[in-house]
């Protein structure tokens, strides 16, 4: 067994000079390996180093407040449980040191009911294969911008991880995932961060029932392959550049009863191959889907796109993508036959929305009297329009989706909540749409920053 002496200077080490032990690292040197360690409340202070497969339990929330030179907690073993902690970094360490509440190189670790607040990255897997990380809180700086914190759960080169009904917030990127396959990322709530989701070189995910909500991304994911989406919320991604659900480069990614909406852009798809988006709500965006070009076999249908400023931008002259059976709120073509579709394709681009979707400058007047002019012109003189993509069956009701989520009332406007509720009453959300009109366009909330 390595002498606590070493370990207090292994520490010391990882964490910068002057790294404080904590006295629980005498009851870790001591353990057997399975041993399960209770802790009783109080404050710990010091850094930990876990090196054996054991459980350390908390009981009652004990507190363990790191030296404030780096890592609060290192897992360097399989098999270990760590739960029902607080930890706190004390604001310490460097960003190139990946200083965090928790660091984890060990395979098959578990981090359940544990809240870290103040420090750089919140939990960090790094090749922790099969880490399984569930009803943590991470908490990051209110003080500080993006650049100088990391992301509140960051997983790398990690297979088979599972990340489960976590809350995170205040942090750079809510879920960073790098070079990680074979995840399942359910029930998390991401809020109030430059991107909830930031996903790069990760193969095999699942992600459902997750709501991303107020940042410059609900998520971001780029040159990744096989990826599922299933009754996530993207909300209130507002600001320049901002977007729901953003897809770079990647290829065979199912998008099946979403919920897209209050987003500067919905859905924005860039390199994309063969992906498909069903059932999903786009609603309450300034423009519901940017497509580029280079996108190649993607299909859109069965979704409802609800008071969107614009339906489409497209990048480029040309698209393959198909829009079928959607529900467009301001489809005018009535159903005379009654077949629930309507008596004429739905048209989705403009001269005025390509020229917004390849010169950016044209936002700047994307509400002006000029761009609905130029919308009028080009229905009058379609010879104007470069590149028309249209729905040859736009629904004439909204289908019911009843596997959408649904805002609660502490994140939805009530308005939107309504609009939303009214998909599974053709009735009722006619006469919403009919009287809601596209005049106000309530976002879905306002949230108090809480600490």
């Amino acid at each position: 067994m390595v002498p606590h002496l070493l370990f207090a200077a292994v520490v010391a080490l990882n964490a910068g000079a002057g790294g404080q032990v904590s006295p629980l690292q005498a009851r870790i040197d001591a353990a057997a390996a399975g041993t399960t360690i209770d802790v009783g409340p109080g404050r710990y202070d010091g850094d930990l180093v876990i090196d054996r497969p054991l459980r350390l339990v908390g009981r009652g929330r004990p507190l363990l407040v790191g030296s404030g030179a780096g890592t609060v907690v290192r897992i360097r073993a399989s098999e270990v449980t760590i739960e029902g902690f607080d930890i706190d970094g004390r604001g310490g360490g460097l960003l190139t040191e990946d200083s965090s509440g928790i660091h984890i190189t060990g395979e098959r670790v578990t981090v359940r009911d544990c809240r870290v607040r103040n420090a750089l990255f919140g939990i960090y897997l790094h090749a922790a294969h099969g880490a399984v990380v569930e009803r943590s809180t991470v908490t990051g700086f209110t003080d500080r911008s993006p650049g100088e914190q990391g992301s509140a759960i960051h997983v790398w080169n990690t297979q088979g991880f599972r990340l489960v009904g976590n809350d995170v917030r205040y942090s750079r990127d809510g879920f960073y995932i790098q070079s990680s396959n074979g995840g399942f990322i359910a029930g998390n709530t991401a809020r109030e961060l430059r991107y909830g989701l930031h996903y790069m070189s990760s193969d095999d995910n699942v992600f459902e029932d997750n709501r991303f909500e107020q940042g410059a991304a609900g998520a971001a994911i780029m040159y990744s392959k096989r990826i599922t989406f299933r009754r996530n919320q993207f909300l209130r991604s507002r600001g320049f550049g901002s977007v729901g659900l953003l897809l770079q480069a990647c290829e065979d990614v199912t998008a099946l009863d979403n919920l897209v909406a209050d987003n500067g852009r919905g859905i924005f798809l860039e390199g994309t191959l063969r992906a498909r988006f069903a059932g999903n709500i786009v609603a309450r965006s300034d423009t519901a889907v940017v497509l580029y070009g280079s996108t190649r076999d993607v299909r859109f249908d069965g979704n409802a796109f609800l008071a969107n400023l614009s339906p489409l931008d497209l990048v480029g002259r040309r698209t393959d993508t198909v829009f079928d059976r959607n529900y467009w709120s301001e489809a005018t073509e009535p159903d005379l036959d009654g077949d629930g579709v309507r008596d004429a394709p739905y048209r989705l681009t403009s001269v005025f929305d390509h020229l917004r979707g390849n010169l950016t400058a044209a936002d700047l007047f994307a509400r002006s009297l000029t761009a609905a002019a130029l919308g009028l012109a080009e229905r009058t003189f379609p010879v104007l329009s470069p590149a028309p993509v249209t729905d040859p069956h736009p629904l004439a009701r909204p289908p019911a989706l009843p596997n959408v989520p649904r805002p609660d009332r502490g994140v939805a406007h009530a308005n939107v909540a309504g609009l939303i509720a009214s998909m599974a009453s053709a009735a009722l959300g006619a006469v919403l749409l009919l009287g809601g009109g596209r005049r106000r366009r309530p976002c879905l909330g306002d949230r108090a920053r809480a600490a």
